[in-house]
């Protein structure tokens, strides 16, 4: 029996043999061009990108595979477009065409009725009587009152005392359990000109009402994106007391003009140039970055910027008549955002 199972194992090896000398004459006789002695094409690669929409494979991980293939080719043929271009420009020197102005959300926005125009006699009447006119006319100088929610903690006492130090003749005072109502009444007596409350929620500054004394008007915004000066990395000294200047950016509308009026009226009018600080309130696609500089002079031509910190972001939420008033409050413009928010391309300030 051993015997015969020998003879079946040495005639199974031997079977495997002659089977692959027969595929070898096979292989070799394919022709240079890929085709076969019967004529037959052998099986191509997949072409790629394929004909069919990537959704349609049901594979996760194929689907995630071939996604990736086509976005590297796709980042492949825009970088060769982009070299030939610069070719192209560089070879046609002077007589090059102005180069394409880029498409973004901001050049491409929706058309406003309210934008502002600076010569409009309309505009210019509303300036003259509206409720910042005694600042713009130099008859009153700004005092500020800086407060909190109830209990504060000490993220949002910090971003207070650090703003003090931003707006010139400022005082911060902790709110104890007072309700603004209460309060402001106390600020006008006290020949307060606006007041400033943060507020927060879970430890983190998440909201600023500014309302300005006596006659209004409130604003309330969202705060978000708060970093103190110790967060901020490659930050300068801290700031000295003299008035910093300010810059209002992207203030175009109605309600944007009276926004950029509404932090204007927050600093003095002489600006100390010596001192070299500049506040900056700028506004893009409807959210008011806040930031902080000093700007340092390396030569006669060179000019660098050095932040002070703190920094933040603001959006509009309600603009309100009057001082604060929850309950009987009349609004000028309330944020909606199932009503106004219907295009990326709309923005109101």
């Amino acid at each position: 029996m051993a015997k015969a199972g020998e003879k079946n194992g040495s005639s199974g090896k031997k079977n495997l043999k002659r089977k692959a000398a027969t595929k070898e004459p096979q292989e070799a006789a394919v022709a240079e061009d890929g085709a076969t002695e019967s004529g037959a094409q052998p099986p191509k690669a997949a072409a790629f990108p394929p004909g069919f929409s990537i959704s349609e494979i049901k594979n996760k991980q194929r689907r995630h595979l071939m996604f990736t293939r086509w976005k590297q080719q796709q980042r492949k043929e825009k970088l060769a477009a982009k070299k030939k271009l610069k070719k192209e420009r560089e070879a046609l020197g002077d007589k090059a065409p102005p180069k394409p102005i880029p498409k973004t959300i901001d050049n491409q926005r929706v058309y406003d009725e309210t934008v502002v125009d600076p010569n409009d006699e309309e505009v210019a009447y509303d300036e003259a009587t509206d409720e910042f006119a005694s600042y713009f006319n130099r008859q009153t100088s700004p005092k500020i009152l800086i407060t909190t929610s109830d209990r504060p903690h000490g993220r949002t006492v910090r971003l207070c005392e650090q703003l003090s130090t931003v707006i010139p003749d400022s005082h911060v005072y902790y709110r104890r359990g007072l309700a603004l109502k209460k309060i402001i009444p106390q600020c006008i007596s006290r020949d307060f000109t606006d007041l400033i409350v943060i507020n927060e929620d879970r430890k983190t500054p998440n909201g600023l009402i500014l309302s300005h004394l006596p006659n209004g008007p409130t604003a309330h915004f969202k705060m978000s994106s708060v970093r103190l000066r110790k967060e901020i990395k490659r930050r300068g000294k801290d700031p000295t007391e003299h008035v910093p200047e300010i810059i209002l950016n992207n203030f175009t509308t109605r309600l944007g003009h009276s926004i950029g009026r509404m932090f204007a009226s927050l600093f003095p009018h002489d600006p100390q140039f010596i001192g070299r600080q500049v506040a900056t309130f700028h506004n893009q696609r409807d959210y008011i970055f806040f930031r902080f500089h000093r700007y340092i002079f390396k030569s006669e031509k060179k000019v660098g910027i050095q932040e002070l910190g703190p920094r933040f972001t603001l959006k509009l939420r309600s603009l309100q008549k009057g001082t604060f008033d929850s309950k009987y409050g009349e609004y000028e413009w309330v944020h909606k955002p199932r009503e106004m928010d219907t295009s990326r391309r709309k923005f109101h300030l």
